[in-house]
């Protein structure tokens, strides 16, 4: 990956970056699938970056019209690297113990074709658009 050393290398790069998925608005699309890789210290120690690497590469070679951005601590240290799949009209999957080998089998069986495969951390949390609102008596 090649540093980016000035204004012209950030406007190639972003010319680079929206030929391969579209301007920022296509990729705030909610057509788009998105994945999220934890990059906090522990996810980077325990080989986030790799994995990042891999989804990046992958998703564009396979012709998967996606985003792959990082994000920081999701709070499942214990099972680093994880990332969240978000697919388009589903709720977001957070999987755990992801490596080269897992992040391929979640591309060909996850995300195309929206089989659910081993690693899935539940939801151990509510939203407040899930919580039951009590009505006022």
């Amino acid at each position: 990956m090649s540093k980016i050393k000035s204004i012209a290398d950030l406007i190639k790069k972003r010319e680079e970056i929206s030929g391969r998925g579209g301007s920022v608005a296509e990729l705030n699309d909610p057509g788009y699938i998105r994945v999220k890789v934890a990059m906090a210290t522990c996810g980077l120690a325990s080989g986030a970056k790799p994995v990042m690497e891999f989804f990046q590469e992958q998703l564009g070679r396979r012709n998967i019209h996606g985003i792959v951005t990082q994000t920081g601590c999701m709070g499942y240290c214990y099972a680093e690297p994880t990332i969240e799949v978000s697919l388009p009209g589903r709720d977001p999957v957070v999987f755990g113990y992801v490596d080269l080998k897992r992040a391929d089998i979640i591309i060909e069986k996850y995300i195309k074709t929206g089989e659910l495969v081993d690693g899935i951390i539940p939801v151990n949390y509510e939203t407040i658009d899930t919580q039951k609102q009590e009505e006022p008596a």
